[in-house]
């Protein structure tokens, strides 16, 4: 399934039937990427008046309560919501579903403390000088064993303060990363990349929204890509998320 896309003046090409799923499921009892402490993922067959939910169990249907921390585990979309001080939902960011996009690749850089960060000019020359409804970045070394990560107490890497004036400015309203965050792990809740990028409290950009823990694998190579945003209609100020790529051509 092909379509031509016009955007900014300008045509692409798309083939819908070749989608790239760039996030991790949510899976009940097993290691799939997790942080921040959050618990492995669990699903429960509900119990009560002699009903199981559970055709295993004997149960005619498989009906099961699951429970999960939509920060913690697995692929998640967060809108300002998640910092702020009154209630934003997630649902109310989105008004479209499909975004032209740029796919970067960066090997984030020690610094003075040894933290790993993401830094301003390796932001500022990924992107170039066009504009972009979102980006997608992917941190180096990338390997299939993230599929098996818990990220609690590593400190892993993050995107610098100063990054997020050039994201701005370059028109950005989604940010999706493969890391557990764009701020360090432990910040004593400053949160600092996470206020710079929604301008919060100065001014609240409710429509834009931040995706982690993405995976992208290596064989997808850096360029422009149609993004659609696939987000779990939970009012929260973040939800899991299915982000689907399609690779653009330009005509």
């Amino acid at each position: 399934m092909k379509a031509i896309i016009e955007h900014e003046d300008k045509k692409y090409s798309v083939d819908l039937a070749k989608p790239i799923d760039i996030s991790y499921p949510l899976v009940p009892g097993a290691i799939t990427p997790k942080c921040f402490w959050a618990p492995n993922v669990e699903a429960e067959p509900v119990r009560a008046h002699g009903f199981v939910g559970s055709t295993v169990e004997g149960g005619d249907v498989n009906f099961y309560d699951v429970k999960f921390n939509p920060h913690g585990n697995g692929t998640h979309t967060e809108c300002v919501g998640h910092i702020a001080k009154v209630q934003h939902s997630v649902q109310e960011s989105f008004d479209q579903f499909h975004f032209i996009a740029k796919l970067i690749t960066i090997s984030p850089r020690i610094i003075d403390n040894g933290d790993l960060v993401i830094q301003e000019d390796q932001i500022t020359a990924a992107l170039g000088e066009e504009l972009y409804d979102a980006i997608i970045i992917r941190t180096l070394p990338n390997s299939i064993k993230l599929k098996k990560i818990d990220y609690s107490e590593s400190n892993p890497p993050y995107i610098e303060v100063a990054c997020m004036p050039h994201i701005l400015n370059k028109g950005i309203k989604h940010l999706l990363i493969d890391l557990p965050s764009v701020d360090r792990e432990s910040d004593e809740g400053a949160l600092a990349s996470h206020h710079a990028y929604w301008q919060y409290p100065a001014f609240s950009h409710d429509k834009k929204t931040i995706t982690e823990l993405v995976y992208i694998d290596n064989v997808h190579q850096d360029g422009l890509y149609l993004l659609e945003m696939q987000v779990t209609p939970l009012v929260l100020d973040a939800s899991p998320s299915r982000p689907v790529l399609y690779p653009l051509h330009i005509m």
